[in-house]
C-alpha cells in the first residue's frame, strides 16, 4: 500500500508546507503577532507569532499528514479500506492548510476574509463526502465508527454506517448553513450529533444481540 500511494503522500505533504511559501513571500507585510483563531462574526480571539503562524502551523500539518498516512498503511485492516476513502484521508489535511493558512495571511496583510464563512463551509463539504463514503467502508480499525460493538460486529458495522452516513451528510449541510449563520451552538450540536448518535445506535444494535 505504501508504494502504491507513495507519490499521493509526497505531494499532500508538500502541498500541506507550501503555505508557508506564500507566509515568506508575504513575511515583510504581515505584523509580527497574527491572529490565527476566530470567534463568531469573524473576530479573532487567538493570535500567534509571525514565525508560528508562517512556519510553525505548516510543519505541524504536515507532521500529521505523515503521521494519519502511518496509521492508515498499519491498519492490520488496512485492506478492507477502499481507495476512495484512502484518498480522502490523504486529500484532508492539505486542502485544508492550503485554504486555512492562506486566509489566515489575507487577513494579517488586510485582506479581508471571512474565516467563519470559509472554516464552516470547507468542514460542512468534509462531512458530506464522509458521510457519502461511511456506508461503503468496511470494517477497519482506522476509519470509520470504531467502538467496541462495531468490531465484534460485521453486522453491527454496516448497519452502524448506514446510518452515520445520512447523520454526517445531515450534519455537512448544517454546517454550509451555518457558514451564513455563525452561530456556535449549531456547530456544537452538530458534532455532538455526529458522534453520539452512530455509537448509541451501535449500542441498541448490541443490546439487540447484532
Amino acid at each position: 500500500m505504501w508504494k502504491k500511494y507513495k507519490t499521493t503522500l509526497i505531494l499532500t505533504t508538500l502541498i500541506s508546507l507550501f503555505p508557508m511559501v506564500i507566509g515568506l513571500l508575504l513575511w515583510n507585510r504581515m505584523p509580527d503577532t497574527i491572529a490565527t483563531h476566530f470567534g463568531t462574526n469573524n473576530v479573532p480571539n487567538g493570535w500567534s507569532s509571525k514565525t508560528m503562524a508562517v512556519i510553525g502551523i505548516p510543519l505541524f500539518l504536515a507532521a500529521l499528514q505523515i503521521f494519519t498516512a502511518v496509521l492508515t498503511f498499519s491498519d492490520p485492516k488496512r485492506q478492507n479500506i477502499g481507495p476512495k476513502m484512502i484518498r480522502l484521508v490523504l486529500w484532508i489535511i492539505p486542502v485544508t492548510s492550503l485554504i486555512i493558512c492562506c486566509s489566515i495571511y489575507a487577513n494579517a496583510v488586510g485582506i479581508a476574509v471571512d474565516i467563519g464563512f470559509v472554516s464552516n463551509g470547507i468542514v460542512g463539504l468534509l462531512f458530506i463526502l464522509i458521510g457519502n463514503y461511511m456506508p461503503k467502508c468496511k470494517q477497519n480499525y482506522t476509519t470509520g465508527i470504531k467502538v467496541p460493538w462495531t468490531l465484534h460486529s460485521q453486522e453491527n458495522w454496516n448497519r452502524t454506517h448506514r446510518l452515520a452516513g445520512w447523520v454526517w451528510i445531515i450534519g455537512g449541510v448544517a454546517m454550509i448553513v451555518n457558514s451564513f449563520l455563525q452561530l456556535e451552538w449549531i456547530l456544537f450540536l452538530t458534532i455532538a450529533a455526529l458522534v453520539l448518535i452512530p455509537i448509541g445506535y451501535s449500542f441498541l444494535l448490541f443490546q439487540k444481540g447484532i
